[in-house]
């Protein structure tokens, strides 16, 4: 398929990169930011939550006894990264007494979004066990979209661990895919018509008695603030928040601070404020 289609560039229109200055110099970023928290942080990493290498989470935990969790699910376009370069993402949450979880998970081409979908709903009740409370998702593009599917009635987790859910935060979340069969992204991808509708958000009448926020930058490419409108359209009292200033790869930068609004959309009201 062309990824022309409809005389609109969708490769460049899901082109993050291309349109960030300095945009390379944000992975080396995180990675080292990632591992100096790390290595002043308490908790475990490598945890398994199945036999591929890539089923393991980190999880970080507060001075005191947790007040909830918060699970964050890293983007990549399914196809990138892992959890090692989004530690410091925690500091935050755990400022505010969650503890703060981060599952890596198969990528593709190896997995599908079916099977990569599942392995987040398999993490979920294994990361669910290291702390009490409630529980926040959050994820950021590939992964706010992780995060949302785990509210659509065809993933069926555990009712201990769906009874703990508090709330949703999907920053810049990938809630429709069916734009993304135009891709070139989609060789690896692997996505078929009906599978892009099945794994897309927006088709799926989500839980109606969870808080939702889409969280997006407004200086994001234009396509990844209609995702996040089209969420909240889709699902009747989600919240819309656009954050001033912000593009796709610093959107994100909030959870690394205590008094942000991005934190506090988080842990509001969970822990310590």
């Amino acid at each position: 398929m062309s990824s022309h289609e409809d005389g609109i560039d969708w490769d460049d229109a899901y082109a993050n990169a291309a349109h960030i200055p300095g945009a390379m110099d944000y992975p080396p970023r995180w990675a080292a930011a990632a591992a100096a928290f790390r290595a002043g942080a308490r908790g475990a990493t490598d945890l398994p939550y199945g036999h591929h290498p890539r089923q393991r989470f980190d999880i970080f935990l507060p001075a005191g006894r947790p007040a909830g969790l918060m699970v964050f699910v890293h983007g990549g376009y399914w196809m990138r990264f892992d959890k090692s370069s989004w530690s410091h993402l925690a500091a935050g949450p755990v400022a505010r007494g969650l503890a703060v979880a981060l599952p890596s998970y198969r990528l593709a081409p190896e997995a599908g979004i079916p099977a990569i979908t599942a392995d987040i709903a398999a993490a979920l009740p294994m990361m669910a066990r290291l702390a009490p409370g409630p529980i926040v998702l959050a994820g950021h593009s590939a992964g706010g979209h992780l995060v949302a599917r785990m509210l659509c009635p065809d993933i069926a987790l555990p009712k201990p661990v769906a009874d703990r859910l508090a709330r949703v935060i999907a920053i810049s979340p990938l809630a429709d895919l069916r734009p993304l069969l135009r891709t070139q992204m989609n060789r690896t991808l692997g996505l078929d018509a009906a599978t892009a509708r099945a794994e897309s958000p927006v088709l799926h009448s989500p839980r109606p008695d969870l808080p939702v926020t889409a969280w997006v930058g407004a200086a994001e490419r234009p396509a990844f603030l209609d995702q996040a409108r089209w969420l909240a359209e889709a699902w009747p009292g989600t919240a819309l928040h656009i954050a001033q200033d912000r593009h796709h790869f610093d959107v994100i930068e909030g959870l690394e601070t205590a008094d942000s609004a991005l934190t506090d959309a988080v842990a509001g009201g969970l822990g310590m404020g």
